[in-house]
């Protein structure tokens, strides 16, 4: 699986961060690994540089083979609840896909 980093220009990714969240994306989506070619990540701040509630949004896209993508977002207080709310969501969306998969 191909796991392509995207941000707004509200945020730069280190080295050490991006490694950080290919660990969490894998951890969480390994399993599905045979069923996902490509990954995006979409990181903004929907707010720029103002404070706000739950403003920092993570989309995640996943690109299947032989299928449409599909694409989940969450917001957070922070990227890395954003991140893993959204891991949380599209976990659920390809157990549904495999499962339909199996079945056929």
């Amino acid at each position: 699986m191909t796991i392509q980093l995207n941000t707004d220009k509200n945020l730069t990714i280190h080295q050490e961060y991006e490694d950080k969240i290919k660990g969490a994306i894998n951890d969480g989506l390994s399993r599905f690994d045979d069923l996902i070619t490509r990954l995006e990540v979409h990181l903004s701040d929907e707010n720029g540089s103002k404070d706000g509630l739950d403003d920092k949004r993570c989309l995640l896209e996943a690109r299947i083979s032989g299928k449409e993508p599909i694409a989940v977002t969450n917001l957070g207080n922070n990227y890395d609840l954003a991140l893993h709310g959204a891991i949380g969501k599209l976990k659920s969306k390809l157990e549904t896909i495999a499962g339909k998969l199996k079945s056929h």
